[in-house]
């Protein structure tokens, strides 16, 4: 049985009515390993703190942003992926 990857990017989510959004923390590192559910990254506004949770098992792949970055709705912060059976 062949195995095949599925990527899954990390996409800002809409958190209300702010101007600046900050990526606070990775928790993981390139080529970690992450759990469904597990707290990815740390997002803050002038308002609140927001972890942002994986979707899937799976491996982190890629960080397109840095700790410390100001980002916007939408931005893609990274990449996870995961192998699937076909």
């Amino acid at each position: 049985m062949a195995s095949k990857t599925e990527d899954f990017e990390l996409i800002t989510p809409d958190l209300g009515d702010t101007d600046k959004i900050e990526l606070v923390r990775w928790n993981f590192q390139l080529g970690d390993r992450i759990n469904e559910g597990s707290e990815v990254c740390e997002l803050v506004t002038d308002k609140a703190s927001f972890p942002m949770e994986s979707p899937i098992n799976g491996i982190l792949a890629r960080i397109d942003r840095e700790k410390g970055s100001i980002i916007k709705k939408g931005e893609i912060l990274g990449m996870i992926r995961r192998n699937v059976s076909e």
